[in-house]
């Protein structure tokens, strides 16, 4: 008996149904749109991550097509280090950001983040290719996408450029949705959408929907779903840094010793949200030493400084630290107000940006208990 062979407008149907299932698609013209637009065409070359492996796929392959439709991060391009510098980002992801635009017909929408031009393809349909405006730092995605969006009928505006700057000639814009993550929100985005328009981004490791004001301030909440995007690079060479290149130095180095009292574990969602905000140059990373000791370990590449946790049980570690910043002292007590308050999901906390930049992480509303994040 032979099996019958899924086409790719079965895979689409299906992708889309399964978004539609699991609540992150509700509105008509986003699933229509999902339902039409062809993935597979945007990435005739991928690889996927699964358990800590990488699976490369190939347009003509057996299962390039189905792979095409799954949930996972398509990779399409990786630095010198073997970072990835280019998706097509996880469906379930890019459902949530595009239902979280509120977008309507006739939206100018910048599309910050081009990268394989699908999701500027969902938009172009959603809205019409002449009010899309897309933009990517490296020419050769922009070239890419070009193409690929040429071959699925779509033709929104294009530039290769700066993401952080935006595309200011065109605003303002109604939306600008960004495919890359930030430390912070630059004040070049809310200048550039008019008031009343949304941002939608990922900073830190928590998306925001900011809804610019009469002011020129951005405010608004996080959505309950977490994300590590690809962070925005300065320069299409830029060589990202990875954590194995840290993991020697911290190990082996020395210093201040003192016991702390732990809100939470620290690889919990809560803690990592707050920590990617309030740090957002430090990386964290856990360790298991020879004796099958686990550590937590904090590193700040800018300074040099470091931090490494060793749990001692649940609530109580060893605290050696060194470098120009008390990583822990810093990170401390926004974890402590997080525990008091009952520890809250992230969709409780929302952020404004002011004109000058200055960034207010805030609880529940932004009258309530505020943070100011440092630059």
């Amino acid at each position: 008996m032979t099996t019958e062979v899924p086409t790719a407008d079965d895979l689409r149907r299906r992708m889309t149904e399964r978004l539609v299932t699991a609540g992150l698609l509700h509105s008509p013209a986003w699933i229509e749109a999902f339902a039409t637009v062809p993935r597979h065409l945007f990435v005739p070359r991928f690889t996927v991550r699964a358990k800590g492996t990488l699976h490369e796929y190939q347009q003509g392959e057996p299962s390039w097509l189905t792979a095409a439709y799954s949930d996972a991060s398509l990779l399409t391009q990786f630095d010198a280090s073997g970072t990835a510098t280019s998706s097509s980002t996880e469906l379930a992801l890019m459902a949530i950001m595009l239902e979280a635009l509120d977008v309507e017909g006739g939206h100018r929408v910048l599309d910050d983040g081009l990268g394989t031009g699908y999701q500027a393809a969902l938009l172009s349909h959603r809205v019409g290719g002449r009010n899309v405006f897309c933009m990517d730092i490296d020419p050769a995605l922009v070239a890419a996408a070009t193409k690929a969006l040429e071959k699925a009928g779509f033709t929104p505006n294009i530039t290769a450029g700066d993401g952080m700057v935006g595309w200011p000639d065109h605003g303002p814009y109604d939306r600008l949705l960004a495919s890359f993550g930030v430390r912070r929100i630059p004040t070049s985005w809310p200048a550039q959408v008019r008031p009343g328009g949304i941002i939608v981004a990922n900073i830190g490791c928590g998306i925001v929907r900011l809804v610019v004001e009469d002011d020129g301030r951005a405010t608004g909440g996080f959505l309950p779903t977490l994300a590590n995007f690809m962070m925005t690079r300065p320069t299409v060479d830029t060589v990202s840094t990875t954590v194995n290149q840290h993991v020697g130095h911290v190990m082996k180095a020395k210093g201040r010793i003192r016991k702390i009292n732990l809100p939470s574990g620290l690889n919990t969602p809560g803690p990592q949200f707050l920590a990617s905000l309030a740090q957002p140059s430090v990386i964290d990373f856990t360790l298991t030493d020879n004796e099958g000791t686990q550590m937590h370990c904090i590193y700040d590449e800018p300074t040099g400084s470091w931090a490494r946790l060793t749990f001692l049980d649940v609530r109580v570690a060893q605290l050696e630290y060194d470098g120009p910043r008390d990583l822990w002292a810093e990170r401390a007590p926004l974890l402590t107000r997080w525990a008091l308050n009952g520890r809250p999901k992230p969709e409780r906390y929302g952020l404004t940006v002011d004109r000058d930049g200055s960034h207010t992480l805030w609880l529940d509303s932004p009258s309530g208990e505020a943070f100011s994040l440092s630059m």
